[in-house]
C-alpha cells in the first residue's frame, strides 16, 4: 500500500474515532532535533566522548555505570536532562492535541520516550503512561524506598568534551546514597515503577471506556519493540508512522513510511478536505 492509499485509509479512522491512542518510540523526538540513538555509530555522533570511553548505549544506560563511573553516567543522563528541558515540541504534537480534542473519549499517550515531551506539548500529564519511566524523576541508587521525586532542583553542569558531570550529584534524601534518573535502564532491578504501574492502572482504565479507538504510531523502531507490540494488541484501526519500519500486517493497521511531522500535515490536510466536503 502506497502512501497516499494508507493516508486516506488512516483519516477515515481517525474522523470516525471517539478515541486516540498515542503511541510513540524514540523516532517521535527526531523533529525536535533529539538524537534517537539508531545504531552504534549514531550514538557515538550524538556522545563522541563515549566512544573514546569505549561506550556503547547499553553500557552507559545501565545501572552499574552509577557505581562503577558516576560522572561519566550522569554526565550522559544530566546533558540529556539540560536537552530535553530546553527542547521544543514540534508542530505534531499540536496537530495530535487538536485531534484529540474533537473525540469523545480524548486521548492517551503510551511512549517510551523518557523526555517528558508529550507533558511539555500541552498533553494531560495524567493521560501519559511512560513505560521506561523518565528523567524528570530521581530515585535512589539502591532503591531504599519505592518514592521517587522531582529532578527540578538539579541543574547539571556537564563537561560536554569528556561527558563528565562537573557539579555535584544528587543524592536521595532517605538515606544520603546516590540518587539516579527514575528510567528504566539496561540489567536494572533496582528500577522504582511505582509511577509507571499507576499510569498503566490509569490507561487500562480509559481503554476500558471507549468504543472506536484508534491507534497512532510514531517512530517505534523494531529494535526494542515495547511500543509496537503494545499498538499492536489494540488494532484494527493501527497507523503505523515510520519512515523506515513502517510495516504491518493489513488485519492490524496501516504503514506510513514518513517522518512524524510530515505524516501528521499529510493526514491533517486530508482530514480538513473531507470535513470540508471537498
Amino acid at each position: 500500500m502506497n502512501n497516499d492509499i494508507a493516508i486516506r485509509q488512516a483519516a477515515g479512522w481517525i474522523r470516525e474515532a471517539d478515541a486516540l491512542l498515542i503511541t510513540a518510540g524514540a523516532g517521535m523526538g527526531v523533529d525536535s532535533g533529539l538524537p534517537d540513538f539508531r545504531g552504534t555509530d549514531g550514538f557515538w555522533r550524538a556522545y563522541p566522548a563515549l566512544r573514546h570511553h569505549g561506550f556503547s548505549f547499553e553500557d552507559i544506560a545501565n545501572p552499574t555505570g552509577f557505581e562503577n563511573t558516576p560522572r561519566l553516567s550522569w554526565g550522559f543522563y544530566g546533558h540529556r536532562l539540560a536537552l530535553y528541558r530546553t527542547t521544543v515540541p514540534h508542530a505534531g504534537f499540536d496537530i495530535l492535541l487538536r485531534w484529540a480534542s474533537t473525540m469523545k473519549h480524548g486521548a492517551f499517550v503510551f511512549t517510551s520516550n523518557v523526555d517528558g515531551q508529550f507533558q511539555k506539548a500541552g498533553f494531560d500529564a495524567g493521560r501519559v503512561m511512560e513505560c521506561h519511566g523518565t528523567i524528570h524523576r530521581l530515585q535512589c541508587i539502591d532503591a531504599c524506598t519505592d518514592e521517587t521525586w522531582p529532578a527540578d532542583d538539579f541543574t547539571p553542569v556537564v563537561d560536554e568534551a569528556n561527558c563528565l558531570l562537573d557539579n555535584a550529584m544528587p543524592r536521595c534524601p532517605r538515606c544520603g546514597a546516590l540518587a539516579r534518573p527514575n528510567i528504566l535502564m539496561f540489567g536494572d532491578w533496582k528500577w522504582v515503577a511505582r509511577c509507571t504501574d499507576r499510569q498503566q492502572r490509569q490507561l487500562a482504565r480509559w481503554l476500558e471506556s471507549v468504543e472506536r479507538l484508534v491507534v497512532v504510531e510514531l517512530g517505534a523502531g523494531r529494535a526494542i519493540s515495547t511500543v509496537r507490540h503494545f499498538s499492536e494488541r489494540h488494532g484494527p484501526h493501527v497507523v503505523r508512522i515510520n519512515p523506515r519500519e513502517h510495516a504491518i500486517s493489513p488485519a492490524i493497521g496501516v504503514g506510513i513510511s514518513l517522518g512524524a511531522v510530515r505524516a501528521l500535515e499529510q493526514l491533517e490536510r486530508v482530514l480538513a478536505t473531507t470535513m470540508d466536503g471537498r
